[in-house]
């Protein structure tokens, strides 16, 4: 396993060998033990793992794959939905060194070993954890970019409560920048997402945003599946016009 052996090993993930193997393969090349942020990533994992946060960390290669994104569009101000142990956010600032992150949290437990995870990842002064309920911070966000307090978004990732997910992708359009990128996680979800019998509310959240996303005139939007350590899965990506 690329995270060797520190994530994804819950029944839930459905393994594959093949494509665990490819991860670990891949992973092991372009993202080297000498890598400069290998260390802090695997600490956070394992720091994450010891003070009992859920074995749901985002794979290395996607938010490797969004740290790049960020690189590659220049992005000064990125927001997570979802912070977790902080693994995407330590991604996201390592690889890029002049981006601001802002992260929202509901867990203050959740909250409390993510900063832990950033000040050992030395990342702790560019990324910002906002405790509470996503929906009750955008407004000071929002408020904050408006008065120039903050640049305007430039990337999204939506890994939260699922249910919400067009929920967020609605309101924080209007505090992106025209080619900001929104990616909302967990969409296909082993193929539930067009089972007609799973009407979880995870699964309806997903179609939501799927098919609010396709009628949305402020972006272009596409989902994409993917297999890995962590199973069968997708991604929606819109493009804010």
């Amino acid at each position: 396993m690329s995270t060797q052996g520190l994530a994804f090993t819950g029944t839930f993930h459905v393994q594959n060998e093949i494509w665990t193997g490819v991860d670990a393969y891949t992973q092991g090349h372009v993202h080297p033990p000498t890598a400069s942020n290998h260390k802090v990533l695997l600490d956070a994992l394992r720091n994450s793992r010891d003070k009992g946060l859920p074995d749901i960390a985002t794979a290395p290669n996607m938010a490797k794959m969004y740290a790049l994104q960020c690189k590659a569009s220049n992005v000064k101000h990125a927001l997570e939905f979802g912070t977790l142990g902080a693994y995407t956010s330590i991604w996201l600032a390592t690889v890029n060194p002049g981006l601001q992150v802002t992260s929202l949290e509901i867990d203050e437990h959740h909250s409390a070993v993510a900063q832990e995870n950033l000040e050992n990842a030395g990342v702790a002064d560019r990324v910002t954890i906002r405790l509470g309920a996503a929906l009750d911070a955008l407004p000071q966000l929002a408020s904050e970019i408006e008065a120039g307090r903050k640049p305007k978004l430039g990337f999204v990732y939506i890994d939260a409560d699922k249910e919400n997910n067009w929920n967020y992708m609605d309101r924080v359009v209007a505090l992106c920048e025209p080619g900001a990128v929104i990616y909302v996680d967990n969409i296909v979800r082993g193929g539930t997402l067009i089972d007609p019998e799973n009407q979880q509310p995870v699964t309806q959240g997903a179609r939501r945003v799927v098919e609010n996303a396709g009628k949305d005139d402020r972006v272009d939007s596409v989902v994409m599946q993917f297999v890995g350590e962590k199973g069968y899965d997708g991604m929606l990506m819109a493009v804010v016009r």
